[in-house]
């Protein structure tokens, strides 16, 4: 076989003898969503990668499921949702923040945190809606501070969203808070999505096991993670408590069918997914 070939060439089928290779995002929000998961299938290799990365895994077939961007799906409709385990919010999220040197109305350049494609989406719909404006993209890579950038706005998601200093821009705004209220839907982030030919019964079951453990143990997570990542015990637990939504449903549904379809109409997807919440089970 050709190197060309085997780019080519279908990715083979995961059996359940092989052990399955999850991905997960490694920012906080993912702690409830993880919680007890090594136990509950203890026999897959779990690994822990930023969002974008572990969508380009995936798609490598490198991992078999993981919790990728909500965007993705909209790329690789081959794709499917196999769990309503989500990272989503019905409000304030805290850790996906557009933050901005100028009036939103006069943003020429934007700089995008390289670790999500959803929020990098999200922050173009709602300037191009709010204010009419489609400005220029920049990487700000992980990593990196903002400060280096000459950029009018700078999009920062995950655990530096929520300690960036905020001292140096005009205005900040909290995308989940400002997507909800624009559209008066909830927002989903990421997804539990398994790429083609995996089978995963035994997964479906262990991540909503995983979520519903996790919701019942918020308090003790946001104790043992404000430890490991020195911030305040309260802020931990609100945001866990508070700011974040676990679970795909109906309402969600529909967050997700206006975010791609905005997207579609802005050409920053090829086209909106049909297969809309078919694959599992997901409850109102």
């Amino acid at each position: 076989m050709t190197e060309l070939d085997q780019q080519h060439s279908p990715t083979p089928p995961v059996h359940s003898t092989q052990p399955l290779r999850i991905g997960a995002v490694s920012y906080l929000n993912t702690k409830p969503l993880v919680y007890g998961l090594p136990e509950l299938l203890p026999s897959a290799q779990i690994s822990f990668d930023y969002p974008s990365r572990l969508a380009d895994l995936l798609s490598e077939g490198k991992l078999d499921i993981a919790l990728v961007p909500s965007i993705e799906l909209a790329l690789h409709p081959e794709w499917s949702i196999v769990s309503d385990a989500c990272i989503g919010c019905v409000g304030p999220v805290l850790s996906v923040k557009l933050m901005f040197r100028v009036p939103p109305a006069d943003v020429r350049r934007l700089a995008l945190d390289v670790g999500s494609r959803t929020s990098a989406v999200l922050a173009q719909i709602l300037l191009k809606e709010l204010y009419g404006v489609r400005p220029e993209l920049l990487a700000l890579p992980l990593g990196s501070s903002p400060a280096a950038l000459q950029a009018d706005a700078v999009l920062m998601i995950g655990d530096r969203a929520i300690r960036s200093q905020e001292d140096e821009f005009c205005e900040v705004w909290d995308l989940g808070d400002r997507w909800c209220r624009y559209a008066e839907l909830p927002f989903v982030f990421a997804m539990w999505v398994a790429r083609q030919g995996v089978l995963t019964q035994e997964a479906e079951v262990a991540f909503a096991a995983a979520r519903d453990q996790g919701c019942n143990n918020l308090q003790a997570i946001a104790k043992h993670e404000s430890q490991a990542m020195q911030l305040p015990n309260e802020l931990v637990e609100e945001y866990l408590c508070q700011n974040l939504y676990y679970r795909l449903g109906s309402q969600q549904r529909q967050g997700l069918e206006l975010y791609y379809h905005k997207a579609a109409r802005m050409d920053l997807i090829p086209s909106i997914p049909q297969v809309m919440l078919d694959d599992c089970q997901i409850k109102s």
